[in-house]
Formats: structure tokens, sequence, C-alpha cells
């Protein structure tokens, strides 16, 4: 039933062998333990609160594997485990297949038992070699009448076998395995004035639930913040394609440095913080917990998607919208080739593909009309960057539009982008001039582009997870 059963008795000892301040040793037994008068005994039951087994199926969903370290005796702690879905209802124990098969314990073929109770005295018999194997072989592990020294060298097991420990505990005696593990928690109700101080974090309800809520928000800000960085990354490339192919190709300068800063610390700056505000994907809790070696904030797989492929399209979007813009004035894209020297000659004339001749005046209006349709290209493809940036495996169909900030995020860069266009003062300070309406429409195309991208690619992962798409393009 899961109750804990306190026997009594008594047993009167000599003063003589058994003087004030004797030290009773428990580990090596220096005090009769026959002989005793049987006075009777309690049963009493601590229920687990209703929420623990949820939470307990949520952590085995999200790949986290809870041993429980219990003090109680063997059976009241497997009773408690199946309780609380520790132990599932269809895995056994090796006793337990030994006694359904009419076999010794060394008969039991290790496949057909995926839980193990183990008691504090079997433990302390056991070496570090087996101790790992049995971390390592049962998915479903229990300790029972641990000591404290015991429950430290589990939590040492656990950090040789290359996992990531959080530690419970409330008392005095729980103090050195809280410290030894990655992250010790302590109850802040029941827990001791030391274990509070050992441990890194306490939790206020002392319920295990708290500490399942807590890993999902940590994975929520995680992921929020590769999000808001992989959405600041990508525009880096359309900035910096200009002035490589202005120095390279000595074309014209497409985008201008005052109009990259209206970028970066104007249009992009409220949508990337809007990403603290996202909600976490209805998948997030039934991840595997990721490999702190290999899956950083910012990865190879972040630098290739923002760098080598969003970001490229963006950059021709910026690009096809500046060749647009030259071409319905007279220079068509190949005449832009090695045009820079003569271009920013302040004295002379420059014939464009049609026999006009442009001064030095007009052609520099020429060229700012092309920084300001090179940024709305920008800004025109940040929306579908920052649309796909709403989630990292999830259609956004299924995600949905409730994160109103980054809504407002939209509306802004939009409002500010026409703004900075438009407004009539602007083209002497920003050095901007207005476009006309079919210039904003050209880079919508690649904006389009960029979401059935990634939309595909997505789809991609979920239909084929572990694949070659998965393994290159999940960041």
């Amino acid at each position: 039933l899961g109750e804990r059963v306190l026997g009594f008795c008594h047993y009167n000892l000599p003063l003589d062998t058994f003087s004030k301040g004797y030290e009773f040793d428990t580990d090596e037994i220096n005090f009769p333990v026959e002989g005793l008068c049987f006075v009777g005994l309690m049963s009493m039951i601590d229920p687990p609160r209703s929420n623990v087994p949820e939470a307990v199926c949520k952590c085995r969903t999200a790949g986290i594997k809870v041993i429980m370290v219990t003090g109680d005796h063997p059976i009241t702690a497997k009773a408690i485990a199946r309780s609380v879905g520790i132990i599932r209802e269809d895995h056994y124990t090796p006793d337990e297949v030994a006694e359904a098969e009419g076999i010794t314990l060394e008969q039991v073929d290790p496949r057909k038992a995926c839980a193990i109770v183990i008691h504090g005295t079997e433990l302390l018999e056991m070496s570090d070699e087996e101790v790992d194997m049995v971390l390592s072989g049962y998915p479903e592990i229990v300790f029972a009448r641990t000591s404290p020294t015991q429950k430290l060298r589990i939590v040492e097991g656990c950090r040789r076998a290359g996992w990531v420990v959080a530690v419970t505990g409330d008392g005095v005696n729980d103090a050195p395995a809280l410290r030894r593990a990655n992250i010790g928690v302590a109850m802040g109700i029941t827990g001791s004035d030391v274990s509070k101080q050992a441990a890194d974090m306490i939790l206020l309800d002392d319920n295990f639930a708290s500490i399942v809520t807590g890993v999902e928000e940590g994975r929520l800000i995680f992921d929020n913040l590769k999000k808001s960085i992989a959405y600041t990354l990508t525009s880096n490339v359309p900035e910096i394609t200009p002035f490589l192919l202005f120095i390279l190709a000595s074309i014209p300068l497409p985008l201008g440095t005052i109009t990259i800063l209206c970028i970066d610390l104007g249009t992009d700056m409220v949508p990337a913080i809007s990403f603290a505000y996202e909600k976490a994907e209805s998948n997030i809790m039934e991840r595997k917990p990721r490999d702190a070696k290999r899956d950083k904030l910012v990865n190879s797989r972040l630098i290739s998607m923002t760098y080598g492929q969003i970001g490229i399209i963006q950059a021709m979007a910026g690009f096809f919208t500046y060749f647009v813009i030259m071409g319905e004035n007279g220079f068509l894209p190949w005449t832009l080739l090695g045009l820079r020297k003569d271009w920013d000659n302040k004295n002379g004339y420059v014939t464009d593909s049609f026999g006009q001749e442009w001064n030095y005046d007009n052609r520099k209006t020429l060229e700012f009309t092309c920084h300001t349709g090179f940024f709305i290209s920008i800004v025109v493809v940040q929306w579908a960057d920052l649309i796909i940036c709403k989630t990292r495996l999830n259609s956004l169909f299924r995600q949905g539009f409730k994160n109103y900030y980054l809504i407002f995020g939209l509306i802004f860069e939009t409002a500010l982008a026409v703004f900075l266009a438009y407004c009539p003062w602007l083209d002497t300070a920003l050095r901007m001039h207005g476009l006309r309406l079919e210039w904003w429409c050209t880079p919508i195309s690649f904006s389009i582009l960029i979401f059935v991208y990634d939309e595909i690619r997505k789809l991609i992962i979920r239909r084929r997870p572990g694949g070659w798409v998965e393994r290159e393009t999940y960041y």
C-alpha cells in the first residue's frame, strides 16, 4: 500500500557499558539488537501530490530520468514509485520476474527486468563499476534505505555517466549531494538552512512538479534566445554583401552606412525583443535533452541557416530591387560593372544605357534612392524572417499568431521604414528618398520564398527525424 510502518520495542541498557554520551553507530552496530521486548506497530502514509504522476510522465517524455533515493523500506519505496509512475505498471524488477517464473535471481534475463530496487546494504557492497552498470542498464531505478553518503555516491555515478544531474533534498545530511550535483534543489518549506545554503535553487512550494515547470521554462528561454539571435544575424548578410560588390565589382554603392544603422538600431530592435514573449512550442517537452557540448546557443547550423541560406535570399532581394531601380532609370545591370570610379567623379558625366547623360547630383539622388530601395527590401524580407523564426520545428500554422508583441514589432518596423523613407526633411539628414509603390513589391516574392522554403524544411524534419536535413539545418 505504500505506507510506512514503524516497529517499537524497548531494551534496558546497562549503564556501565552505555554511559551518558555513548555514540551509537548504525553502520557498525555497537548495541544489542536481540532480546528486545516488542511494543507495537504504527502505520502512516505521506501521499504524493496529485500532480506528481503527470510531472514524472512529462520528465520521461522529455528524456529526463527520474531516480528515487529514499530512506524508506524497499517494499514501501517500490509501492510509492509505482503510484507516481517512476516504475510503470507493466515494468517489473528482477525479484518480481524471478517470483513470477519460479527461478532464482541469477537466472533472470536482464532484458525482462526494466526496473530495479536496490537496498542500501547492497549498494554498500557494490563497486563503482557495478553502480555505473545499474545506472546505465535500468531505465527505472529506486534506491531504498540509503544513507547521505550513499546518496552522494549515486550522484557521483550519474556525473561519471556524463549526465546533467539535479538533486533534491531537505536535510542537513543532503548538503554534500546538493553541492556535488549540477543543480541542487532544496525545499523551501521543510528544508533546513544548511540544505538551502548548499542548493542552487529553492522550491518555495516543496512541489516536484515545480521542477518540471522550471525545466519547461528553461527550454523556452533557450529557444527564444536562439530565435532572437537567428532573426538578428540574418540581416547581416544583405548588409555586408553590397559593400563586397562595391569593392570587388566596382558598382555604385547599393546600400549606405546610415541605412544599415536604421536597420540595426531601428527596424530590427522591437521585433528581436518580441521573441522574449513567444509561447512554447507544443513539442518543447517531447524533445530529448540537448547535448551541452554540441548544441550551443550559437552553433554551426544556426550560422549556416542565417548566413548561408536565409541571408543569401535576403541579399538577392536587395540586389534585385537595386537593379530594378537602376534599370528603370536607364542603367542596365551589366553596365554598372566597373562604373564606380566614373560614378563618384564630381566633375564628370556618366552616360546610361540609353545615351542619357547624368551629372553628379542626379547620380547621387539615384544612388540614395537605391539605398532606400535596398533598405525597404531588407525590411520586407525581414517580415518573413520574423515569422519563420517563431518556431524551430513546428509549422507556423500550428503555432499561430498569439504573440501580440511580435505583431506589434511587425507593424512597428514597417511604420518606421515608411517614416524614414517618406519624411520630407530626412532626405538630407539620412540620405533616403521616397520610393514608388512598385519598388515596394519587388522583394515580396523573395519574402514568400523564404516562408515557403522554411516551412518545407520544418516539414521534412518532422517527417524524417534524425535525417540529413535535421542534422544540417536544425539549430
